[in-house]
């Protein structure tokens, strides 16, 4: 049976649920509000094309699963449990798995959280964003600093042990010294959480604070001060002793986010529920973002399946990997493609090295951003498009 264990191929699972409470002001992600009876429809066609869609994978392992949104501490608990308890009917699920729900402040009680844990979800990710209550109100936050404060002292007492929470920088009518002091704050939690991501605002068309902008009455932070900011959370984290070993993800020792590093590195992922995309044995897919067509079928709404050929592969192991810290394998590219990493991107290589903006590392054995080139990895990324 050991033997078998092994032998099994890794699989992560992530399911998208897109109801919250209102859409905060930044957000274009598939979410809406909902009332409990579409709720609990959603939730039922979540089971039935997870349950309809496990013959496929049956000689796969689930080694890790995402619960996100939307925010998913808005659907009842029953129903999050009963999601658990199918993946575990229906799925080889690892004993060791890791199994991340996003929450947000004032959507979960002591109750929901201990529930939460109990059905087997060992990880959290709580969105706070920023601990200045003004800062919240103007990106359209539904919770307080105060309410973080709560929800993170619940998500202790209920055994979780394993938290991340997001923060967010460039934000309207933020300041550095502002920023500061988010950063200062959650790094005083005790304990502190294990992981921390950090984003910078990006507007999105279609959001409320992009047609703020267009309308010149938004308010953010200059180009230096934003600067300013990302240099700040790279050297305040490090010195609280979290490793950043992606471009926006920082971690204590052992707690990097195994689910998205899965995605990072192409591992096999299924996506359910409407708008999840997935990418199983070099095949891309998502599924519909129709909600109507959802219901009505949830085991029909596959979209846009695509074989990537190797030219694909070979681009999307460069510029995904990339984003890791780590860098790129040189020994995995060529087990993969039976051709060494320099034969198809020398030049490429060549020339950002020379820019200072890659490096290789481990004695050659991975190609690596440097820091200069984790401030720019977009425009080092796109060179590897073939």
């Amino acid at each position: 049976m050991e033997k078998q264990n092994c032998d099994k191929k890794e699989l992560e699972l992530y399911f998208h649920i897109p109801f919250c409470v209102r859409k905060c002001f930044y957000c274009d992600f598939l979410s809406a509000p909902g009332d409990e009876k579409e709720k609990r429809n959603y939730m039922e066609a979540l089971l039935t094309e997870m349950v309809g869609s496990a013959f496929r994978y049956a000689d796969y392992e689930v080694v890790s699963i995402f619960i996100g949104g939307g925010t998913p501490s808005t659907v009842p608990a029953d129903c999050l449990e009963r999601l658990m308890e199918a993946v575990r009917a229906h799925y080889r699920l690892a004993k060791d798995a890791e199994v991340t729900m996003e929450v947000n402040p004032g959507t979960v009680s002591g109750e929901t959280l201990q529930r939460f844990r109990r059905a087997g979800i060992n990880r959290l990710s709580i969105g706070l964003q920023s601990a200045d209550d003004a800062e919240l109100k103007a990106i359209g936050r539904i919770h307080t600093w105060r309410q973080f404060l709560d929800s993170f002292a619940a998500a202790r007492r209920a055994g979780f042990n394993n938290v991340n929470v997001d923060i967010m920088s460039a934000l309207p009518g933020q300041t550095l010294s502002g920023y500061r002091d988010t950063l200062r704050q959650v790094l005083s939690l005790e304990p502190p959480p294990e992981h921390i991501s950090a984003y910078s605002l990006i507007l999105e068309e279609g959001t409320v604070l992009f047609e703020k902008y267009e309308r010149g009455e938004l308010e953010l932070p200059d180009e230096d001060t934003d600067r300013e900011m990302y240099q700040e959370t790279k050297e305040i984290l490090a010195q609280a002793g979290y490793e950043r070993y992606e471009i926006s993800n920082y971690a204590k020792k052992g707690y990097e986010c195994r689910h998205n590093c899965g995605y990072w590195k192409r591992k096999n992922y299924v996506g359910f529920g409407i708008g999840a995309a997935s990418l199983v044995e070099n095949v891309r897919f998502h599924n519909s973002t129709d909600l109507k067509a959802y219901l009505a079928e949830p085991l029909g709404c596959r979209e846009d399946v695509q074989q990537l050929g190797e030219q694909e592969q070979m681009e999307e192991f460069m510029f995904l990997g990339l984003r890791m810290t780590e860098g790129v394998s040189c020994r995995e590219f060529a087990g993969l493609f039976g051709c060494s990493m320099e034969e198809v991107y020398g030049e490429v290589i060549r020339k950002n090295i020379r820019d200072g903006l890659l490096r290789y590392r481990s004695g050659n054995r991975f190609l690596a951003l440097t820091d200069r080139g984790l401030d720019v990895s977009n425009y080092v990324m796109a060179q590897f498009l073939l």
